[in-house]
C-alpha cells in the first residue's frame, strides 16, 4: 500500500474513533443531571420479565448483568431472584442514585460499575443473563453485541426491553404528552443542541440482534404492566425524557418547550385523580 493511502486510511480511522468518542460522550451527557427525577417517575419493569428470563436461562439463581442500568430501576428487580447482580452505567449521578436505592432496599447482592456497553469491565462468561432496559437504542450495535457475547456463558440469555410511550391512561392526556415531546424534538432539531447524539431505532433491535451472528435464537415477547399515576407524574415523566432535559439544561423555558401546556392540560383532564397506567413492553430476547 502506498504511503499516501496508508496515511489517508490512518487519518480516517482516527476521525472515526473521535466521532465514536463524541457520540458516546453525547449519549451519556443526555442522561446526566436529573437522576432523582428520572428515578421517581419512570416505570418499573414487569416482574414477568424476570420469570421468563430465569426460565430461559435454566438457572434458578442466575448471575445477571444489567447494561445501561441508570438509577437501578431495572437492576433491583433481580435482587430477590439472582445470585449476584451487576449494573453497568457510565453516568456518575445515575450510579449514585442507583447505589442509594440499593442501600435503601438492603440489596447486598447488587452492585454497580462504571462502564459502557462495549466495555463493561466484566469477566468472560460472567453472566447467565444480560439485560438492557430502555437503553439499547443509545448503544453502538456491533461492539455492544460483541461485548454481550463475551460476558454471557454458552446458553445464556440476552434481553433488551422497552416500553411504548406514553402509557395508556386517557386519550387527551396522552395527546398533550405527545405534543410536548414533539415540540421538544423540533426545538432540538432546529437548535442542534446535541449534534453528536446518535440513536438506533428500537424497531430494528431484533433484526440487528439476528444479523449480529452472536445469538443462536432470537424472538420478541410482549408484556403488559399496570402502575398508577396522576397529572404530576405525567409531567414528571416528560421531564425525565432526554429531549426535554437537554433543552432545560440549555436554558430553554418550560413555556417554550411545552411543559407548561402539558401541565395545564394534565390538570384539566385528570384533576387530582390517580388512574391506572397500562404500559406495553416489547422484549427482544437472544440466546447465545
Amino acid at each position: 500500500m502506498r504511503t499516501g493511502k496508508r496515511s489517508a486510511l490512518a487519518g480516517g480511522q482516527v476521525r472515526a474513533a473521535r466521532n465514536d468518542a463524541a457520540h458516546v460522550t453525547a449519549n451519556v451527557e443526555r442522561f446526566t443531571g436529573f437522576a432523582e427525577l428520572y428515578d421517581r417517575h419512570r416505570p418499573r419493569p414487569p416482574s414477568a420479565i424476570v420469570d421468563v428470563l430465569v426460565q430461559l436461562s435454566g438457572r434458578s439463581r442466575p448471575k445477571v448483568a444489567d447494561i445501561g442500568s441508570g438509577t437501578g430501576i431495572s437492576t433491583l428487580i433481580w435482587a430477590e431472584r439472582a445470585a449476584e447482580v451487576i449494573g453497568v452505567e457510565p453516568s456518575a449521578d445515575m450510579r449514585a442514585q442507583a447505589e442509594r436505592r440499593a442501600a435503601g432496599a438492603g440489596a447486598t447482592n447488587v452492585r454497580f460499575l462504571n462502564g459502557l456497553s462495549t466495555r463493561t469491565g466484566l469477566t468472560d462468561r460472567y453472566a447467565d443473563i444480560v439485560t438492557c432496559s430502555q437503553a439499547l437504542h443509545w448503544m453502538e450495535p456491533r461492539g455492544t453485541f460483541a461485548e454481550i457475547a463475551r460476558i454471557l456463558r454458552e446458553g445464556g440469555v440476552f434481553a433488551a426491553y422497552d416500553c411504548d410511550w406514553p402509557p395508556t391512561l386517557n386519550w387527551e392526556a396522552e395527546q398533550a404528552y405527545k405534543a410536548c415531546i414533539e415540540s421538544a424534538r423540533e426545538i432540538n432539531r432546529k437548535r442542534r443542541l446535541a449534534p453528536h447524539l446518535r440513536e438506533w431505532s428500537k424497531e430494528g433491535h431484533l433484526e440487528r440482534m439476528r444479523k449480529s451472528g452472536r445469538f443462536r435464537y432470537v424472538k420478541e415477547i410482549v408484556f403488559h404492566h399496570v402502575e398508577s399515576g396522576d397529572a404530576e407524574r405525567l409531567v414528571g415523566l416528560a421531564l425525565s425524557q432526554g429531549e426535554i432535559a437537554t433543552l432545560l439544561k440549555a436554558g430553554r423555558s418550560e413555556d417554550e418547550i411545552g411543559i407548561t401546556a402539558l401541565r395545564e392540560a394534565a390538570r384539566r383532564v385528570l384533576g387530582e385523580a390517580s388512574l391506572p397506567w397500562f404500559w406495553s413492553y416489547r422484549v427482544r430476547v437472544g440466546v447465545r
